[in-house]
């Protein structure tokens, strides 16, 4: 029998992201052994008694040793401190690989505490998640037919970034190449702000002292709109302050928009809030025509 992709596999953060992860590697019989480590003792149980991990440690130096590959699925503010304490245990030939929102914050942490294993870092971002955490929302289904986008360095080795792209493609992934900024700006548009303004509405509404009814008329218009209002505070802190000079950009340019819309309805002018449902109406429908529902 051949041996698979990836003999051990060290993943930090068992949650959705990171035990997805390996439950398809774990079903595509592309990895040997899966090692947890994680915060949540807890956590880590469900992740063993889930079959997610095959072993649970807390001692990174352990975790990564003898490693094929380490992902760090972990907030992209800890990455700092996971990265500076396995640096001095990573084997020449390990993979390290992250599943971060952001890019350029995660590759200066990378230069600044992985100096000396730039060449084997690969960054990435999986474009799949839920409102749920932990391992066990983890699904070895979560990657089918999602892009993953993988954003090489120049001081990349090239049998390091295929690795990292064979991995994901083994999950069932989409696997894409982008530049770290342009990650960044591209998803600043598309994801972190329609997760600001989620937040931003519901904690609106919330703070309104009829909160209670309001929410109790709400229906599936709102629903599907703040869904993501229910993703982890932590981890999106982190995204928004990583990202924030992108982020602000699109927020002053949604502003606008915003402004436009109240200007059209203080001069009850229907022609131009037709024009701009049309328009959004028109790109979002040819836009879900080939979304994954």
């Amino acid at each position: 029998m051949a041996a698979p992709l990836i003999r051990k596999l060290a993943v930090f953060g068992v949650g959705l992201i990171g035990g997805s992860f390996a439950l398809a590697l774990k079903k595509a019989g592309a990895v040997g052994e899966v090692v947890g480590v994680g915060r949540g003792l807890s956590n880590l149980g469900d992740a063993y008694r889930l079959g997610i991990i095959d072993e649970a440690v807390t001692n990174p130096a352990e975790a990564v040793a003898g490693a094929d590959m380490v992902l760090l699925a972990v907030p992209v503010g800890q990455m700092p401190v996971v990265m500076a304490t396995i640096a001095p245990h990573l084997s020449p030939d390990t993979v390290v690989t992250d599943a971060g929102s952001t890019k350029q914050d995660v590759l200066t942490y990378a230069r600044n505490h992985l100096a000396n294993h730039l060449s084997r870092f690969v960054p990435a971002h999986p474009i799949a998640g839920a409102e749920k955490t932990g391992a066990a929302a983890a699904s070895a289904e979560l990657y089918q037919g999602r892009n993953v986008v993988v954003t090489p360095l120049a001081e990349n080795d090239a049998t390091a970034v295929a690795k990292v792209k064979e991995a994901w493609a083994a999950c069932g992934a989409v696997v894409r190449e982008m530049a770290p900024q342009s990650h960044d700006e591209v998803f600043a548009a598309v994801s972190h702000l329609p997760h600001l303004l989620a937040f931003a509405l519901v904690d609106d509404i919330a703070g309104k002292p009829n909160a209670e009814e309001l929410f109790s008329y709400a229906a599936s218009g709102f629903r599907d709109f703040t869904r993501i209002a229910g993703s982890s505070p932590e981890m999106w802190r982190d995204i928004s302050l990583a990202n924030r000079e992108a982020l602000l950009k699109e927020l002053d340019a949604y502003r606008a928009q915003l402004e436009r819309l109240r200007a059209a309805l203080e001069a009850g002018d229907g022609a131009v809030l037709e024009q701009i449902f049309t328009r959004a109406s028109r790109a979002r429908n040819a836009w879900s025509g080939g979304e994954k529902q």
